[in-house]
């Protein structure tokens, strides 16, 4: 619940918690994950930042290098 009620700061993301999804709702979508990542390093410390790397791994792999943001970058 802390993680969803956290997303929900960021600008940009629109955050339905019953549904549990999160939809992009601004038009450089890398900024705004920049921006969530940064929320949950800032609440949770730098492993988040990690974590969220990871989870994530296997969809970066459809991406163009370009498309990918900055701080989910290996």
């Amino acid at each position: 619940p802390l993680a969803w009620s956290e997303a929900g700061k960021v600008m940009g993301l629109t955050v339905d918690i019953a549904t549990h999804q999160a939809t992009i709702s601004d038009a450089q979508p890398s900024i705004v994950i920049d921006k969530l990542v940064a929320q949950y390093e800032r609440l949770f410390g730098r492993a988040s930042h990690e974590v969220c790397r990871e989870a994530v791994a296997s969809m970066l792999t459809s991406f163009a290098p370009a498309d990918i943001p900055v701080s989910l970058r290996a």
